[in-house]
């Protein structure tokens, strides 16, 4: 049962240091970066997770935007609002750059950039759920993005400790920091701001005298019990008293006569703004006005303008979001000038004229063309398809729907309902850019004209992708400042629909499951119009849009139906899984049918060369064909390792493979419609009446029963039980027609036998270090995307590696330079990396293995404690060693490529043979060089963690451990990150001042 209590805080931290509000679509995503799992929603006894937040309307909020994207906000306040309100604030966003190829010369540019699955992941937290909310949001804010950074190798490192410095110095320019930063920072951040900004350490003692100087900046702490979280805000005597002017900053100018504090002419702009002003656009609305800029720091420091306006705060979490309002002479604004309040109604009609002619001539200019999103996955909002080759799509995220959020507020104000708004157009004309005042009367929309009536209009919402026709009274002039935003609205093309883009059926099952909502697009290929894949991710499982719209071509009546205490005769058993699970194929019309297309393919390829019919472009879902006992059968791609290996299933017999992508072929385009419309024919069964369940089968009972059945021809089976939720049926299976008889089936000879007994228990070896639970780190045939040469490993590359792998342990010798990358960071006396001259032979074995492993059947094995195997995780196969064997059938493995810690099911061990023991075990132990032994804390942990975890470094060898196994060797090393063009980062340099502040701090 999930921790109610915890998954709420979790939660609450979650929303609130996201003010701007959460998407549903990615709160689980954020949910899982901050606590490594996902909301138990289920668990919590709800089926959907918007159900669970609609049960908290105390800690959660839900409100859909103008894209139809459902958003969630925090609830009312509780102890870490504040805390969460600087993060909010301060905090970057992900990082989306690419870290560059580290070198041993250390400060040699950097080369290619290192691409990580198309993604830099940041999953530094999930090992610690139990961690406090405002500690990780303190640490989340101070390490995320801009870490304190250590002296050039050529930088003097000395300490200032001891020194005397000028405390007036140090005030001056702490004052001219909390100026940048009024919304106040981190006191362990200031060391690192101060360096950047002065080029010069800031004294220790500095920091210890900051609570007294008051009348520069006022130090808070937090809710926490951690001394360490310490808020620096400006002085309170600064903000309640009288005080100087902020200077100017450095690129603004003051107005010609004009006192710099006060924009005097601010006063007759608010009279033409009765209903208010935003003050974002105060600065563009003042320089069009009066022809000179508004000084820089005024927007900075609105309270200056409090003689003449009233300023109101709509968003309170968003001290931008400032509305202006003039004040009345009542209120002690002094007094009116009468004339300020004419609208200027006496527009002559040639003006009126030329401003019509000037509003045309600006429709028609062009707005820049829509980019696509860099990231492989993007969030898009699907509007519509009436073809499948062009659906209608918004991308959602920064520089998109937040943009045009962003300039349709804008707009809203600037077409305002009040006296100064622009007037309709009077004749627009077909193809002009306008703007359009939607129905509801608020939103303020760009728009084309597509065609002009006596009355009306019909125009097209450049940025949501649908026509309407209205009055001519809705539409004005474009005006200049919002053609800079590209058109929103934008096409795709489906991957895999392409022969049934208009088929009824496939477009009535896309508006089923994806018109009106937030979905991920994986982007295979870049274009005028892009070719994706669409993912719905909003429950547990991710279901595949493509391939369920092909699945829509399906004629049901071509597969057998399925009825509780229905018999079937002559059942072909065409896969016994390893889990238990068994799939059988049932005469049916369908299957004739298969088998007569198959035929007919099989005579088509012997006349024509098939390798014109090779896959050139596989994506998971794609349904093509495969060699299966010598014959074309149909597969669907499940799964892709790089760009080579790829795992498929055979949809009619249900057996699983790994192949290479050269083995796959398009199905011709003659038997393409008619083979999709037949169901896949192998039936998901499981044995009923055993007292196991599937996925507890013992090696010795999934062998027994593929003797029995999986070479017999004429089985026969009763159904017991139809389970729709997980589309399996329950049936007694026999190996021949006695079908009537329950004590003849294979179900009551394996309850009678001893199959299922498991082997006694093995203790597990005890571990001297406990790694935390992490995120699954990326698939390890994906490291053919991190390589300096064009992105993916060439084939000579391959060639070369298959022939050349190493039979001899790594080598390394003291004081040598080596580039690494660590898979696994636990703290600084324990992590572990792996050569990076040699990953690329890593990639082509792990490819090897996959091949090998997948293609073999499982057989009974007898685990050994402390011997090496090949286990299948997570999809690939690894070099593993066994750490200890369970009573429950789960073995403990060490994976000695990537130095990781799994719990497995011992079906998924195979003997490691000789061909894959000729490459050295990867992943070598190590400790950090030039710190002192010592018992690290979580947040010491996090730090070191978010600094080399899966990481490109430079390690220079301190000292080395030699042991008999490889796997116990353990180096001593210093860590670099070369990545800075300015700097190299020592990492023991930030690890020993953190270690330093957290002691000075007890």
């Amino acid at each position: 049962m999930a921790d109610v209590e915890l998954v709420k805080k979790m939660l609450r931290a979650v929303l609130q240091a996201n003010k701007g509000g959460v998407s549903l679509s990615r709160l689980q995503s954020e949910y899982k970066e901050l606590t490594g799992e996902q909301i138990p929603h289920k668990q919590m006894g709800h089926n959907h997770l918007d159900a669970l937040l609609a049960s908290m309307p105390s800690l959660v909020r839900m409100e859909r935007n103008r894209s139809g994207e459902t958003l969630c906000f925090a609830s009312g306040a509780n102890e870490t609002a504040h805390i969460a309100k600087v993060v909010a604030r301060q905090r970057s966003s992900k990082k989306t750059g690419r870290p560059h190829l580290v070198n041993t010369q250390m400060r040699v540019k950097p080369a290619a950039p290192l691409v990580l699955n198309g993604k830099i992941l940041d999953h530094f937290f999930g090992a610690f759920p139990s961690i406090t909310t405002a500690t990780y949001l303190s640490f989340h804010l101070c390490f995320s993005s801009n870490h304190p950074a250590p002296l050039n190798l050529n930088e003097s490192s000395g300490s200032d400790k001891g020194r005397p410095y000028n405390p007036q110095q140090v005030q001056g320019r702490i004052r001219e920091i909390l100026g940048k930063y009024s919304n106040g920072f981190w006191v362990s951040k200031l060391p690192q701001i101060y360096r950047e900004l002065y080029k010069q350490d800031l004294p220790t003692e500095a920091i210890k005298d900051l609570e007294t100087w008051t009348h520069i900046c006022t130090v808070e702490k937090t809710c926490s019990s951690n001394p360490s979280e310490l808020l620096l805000y400006p002085s309170k005597e600064q903000t309640t008293t009288s005080s100087p002017s902020p200077t100017p900053a450095p690129n603004s100018t003051s107005p010609p006569n004009t006192p710099a504090d006060k924009p005097s002419h601010s006063p007759e702009l608010l009279v033409k703004y009765s209903n208010g002003l935003w003050a974002h656009a105060l600065p563009k609305l003042f320089q069009d006005t009066y022809k000179t800029k508004l000084p820089g720091h005024v927007l900075e420091n609105l309270h200056l303008l409090s003689d003449f306006c009233t300023v109101d705060f709509p968003m309170p979490d968003n001290p931008k979001r400032a509305i202006l309002y003039r004040r009345s002479s009542t209120e002690g604004g002094g007094g009116e000038d009468e004339n300020c309040n004419r609208r200027n109604s006496s527009v002559s009609e040639e003006e009126l004229r030329v401003r019509q002619e000037l509003g045309r001539r600006l429709s028609n200019h062009a707005v820049p063309s829509l980019q696509i999103p860099k990231e492989e996955y993007p969030s898009v909002l699907v509007v519509e398809a009436t073809n499948t080759n062009g659906v209608i799509l918004r991308y959602i995220g920064e520089g998109y729907s937040q943009a045009q959020e962003s300039m349709e507020d804008e707009m809203r104000e600037f077409y305002g309902l009040n006296q100064s708004s622009p007037s309709p157009l009077s004749s627009p004309s077909s193809g002009q850019l306008v703007a359009v005042r939607a129905e509801e009367e608020e939103e303020i929309l760009r728009a084309q004209v597509c065609d002009v009536m006596a009355d009306k209009v019909k125009v097209y919402y450049v940025d949501h992708g649908f026509s309407e026709v209205i009055s001519k009274t809705k539409v004005f002039e474009l005006h200049e400042k919002f053609f800079q935003l590209p058109f929103q609205a934008t096409k795709c093309k489906l991957a895999g629909l392409e022969p049934f883009c208009q088929e009824p059926a496939v477009l009535k099952k896309f508006e089923t499951m994806a018109s009106g909502r937030i979905l991920l697009a994986e982007i295979l290929e870049r274009g005028q119009t892009p070719l994706v894949v669409l993912y719905d991710t909003s429950q547990d499982d991710d279901v595949n849009i493509n391939a369920a719209c092909m699945k829509a071509l399906q004629d049901k009546t071509l597969a057998s139906p399925l009825q509780v205490n229905s018999a079937y005769m002559n059942v072909t058993v065409s896969s016994v899984c390893s889990d238990g699970t068994i799939y059988c194929q049932l005469p049916s019309r369908g299957l004739a049918k298969l088998n007569e297309i198959l035929e007919n393919i099989e005579t088509y390829f012997h006349s024509q060369v098939t390798s014109e019919f090779l896959v050139s472009r596989p994506f998971c879902g794609k349904g093509c064909l495969a060699r299966y006992k010598g014959k074309w059968s149909r597969v669907e791609i499940t799964n892709l390792h790089g760009s080579r290996v790829l795992d498929i299933l055979f949809i009619d017999v249900g057996v699983q493979a790994s192949v290479e992508v050269f083995e796959l072929r398009e199905i011709p385009p003659p038997f393409l419609r008619d083979l999709m419309a037949i169901p896949p024919q192998a039936v998901k069964c499981c044995l009923a009446d055993l007292a196991v369940s599937v996925g507890s089968w013992t090696p010795d009972a999934v062998q027994w029963l593929r003797e029995k059945v999986l070479n017999t021809t004429d089985c026969s089976m009763k159904v017991a039980k139809v389970d729709e939720t997980k589309r399996c049926i329950y049936v007694h299976l026999f190996t021949d027609k006695s079908f009537h008889d329950p004590a003849r089936s294979l179900n009551h000879q394996m309850a009678q036998s001893d199959l299922f007994k498991q082997r006694p228990d093995v203790f597990l070896t005890s571990h001297r270090f406990i790694l935390l639970s992490y995120s699954p780190l990326p698939s390890p045939c994906y490291l053919s995307y991190w390589f300096p040469t064009s992105g993916k490993v060439k084939k000579q590359e391959v060639d070369h590696a298959r022939q050349n792998i190493s039979c001899s342990r790594v080598f390394f010798s003291s004081g040598n330079n080596i580039d690494v990358y660590v898979s696994v960071a636990c703290h600084p006396g324990h992590f572990v990396l792996q050569p990076w001259r040699d990953m690329y032979k890593l990639v082509v074995l792990m490819g090897e293995m996959i091949l090998y492993y997948n293609k073999t059947e499982q057989k009974p094995l007898n685990i050994g404690k402390n011997q090496i195997y090949a286990a299948k995780v997570e999809n690939s196969w690894h070099r593993v060693l066994v750490k200890g064997v369970l009573s429950n059938g789960l073995v403990s493995v060490y994976e000695l490529d990537y130095g990781k810690h799994e719990l497995i099911s011992c079906t998924q061990l195979r003997p490691l043979i000789k061909e894959f023991r000729q490459l050295p075990f990867q992943g070598i132990t190590a400790q950090l060089a030039g710190l002192k032994p010592r018992q690290w804390s979580e947040e010491a942990s996090i730090v070191f963690r978010n600094h080399v975890e899966k990481k490109p470094l430079v390690a220079q060898l301190e000292a080395i451990q030699e042991a008999t196994n490889p796997w116990d060797r353990k180096l001593t090393v210093f860590l670099v990150d070369t990545s800075q063009e300015e700097r190299d980062i020592w990492v023991h340099d930030i690890m020993a001042e953190f270690a330093e502040e957290l002691t000075n701090e007890m």
